[in-house]
């Protein structure tokens, strides 16, 4: 992990898309996320935390939850595949 003005950047953090690119998720360094679905941006944000090495955990700014797991760098989220966009 990298470490930048005392605050820790996980591993992950950075721009995730399904295949099809409908589904965008930018995990920002802060713990911060914003999803993006279609043409409609910010359609959810929130906090993400990472448990153990391979699993995060959603909390929309409205207290909705979601969870995932990465493997083989692929996030799988709530039936999604997405990839980390290079």
């Amino acid at each position: 992990m990298e470490q930048t003005n005392n605050q820790t950047i996980h591993p992950y953090a950075g721009m995730w898309v399904t295949k099809d690119g409908y589904i965008r998720h930018h995990l920002l360094p802060n713990g911060r996320y914003d999803e993006a679905r279609g043409d409609r941006k910010s359609a959810y944000q929130g906090r993400y935390f990472i448990e153990g090495d391979h699993h995060i955990e959603y909390v929309d700014d409205t207290g909705f939850t979601a969870d995932g797991d990465f493997r083989d760098d692929i996030l799988y989220h709530g039936g999604m595949i997405l990839h980390r966009e290079q």
